[in-house]
């Protein structure tokens, strides 16, 4: 009987133009995406490029391309984004929808 490997973690990449001083906004999603996913993360990487550039792979998949979307992703459809490649089933608490209910 062989066992199987388990699957590696998944690497997220955020390459942004440093010329833009977009820094500050991939490094805040990127703790964003350390704080929420924690070890289920390989890797959080920030690559500097420059000509407007701001991407987001999952494991060298496209999953957020400034261009493409028309701006920036807010913290809560990147971890939306990233949690249906990594789990499905897990539950993001209050950035899936939750509603608070009004004491009477």
């Amino acid at each position: 009987m062989t066992e199987t490997a388990p699957k590696p973690a998944p690497r997220i990449a955020i390459t942004y133009c440093s010329m833009c001083q977009w820094m500050l906004r991939a490094a805040w999603l990127a703790q964003e995406l350390l704080s929420t996913f924690g070890q289920d993360l390989g890797e959080v990487a920030l690559i500097p490029r420059t000509g407007g550039i701001f991407q987001i792979t999952y494991d060298g998949e496209l999953i957020w391309d400034r261009k493409t979307e028309g701006g920036f992703p807010d913290s809560k459809i990147l971890k939306q984004r990233v949690r249906d490649r990594l789990d499905p089933q897990r539950s993001l608490g209050h950035v899936d929808g939750h509603v608070a209910v009004e004491s009477v």
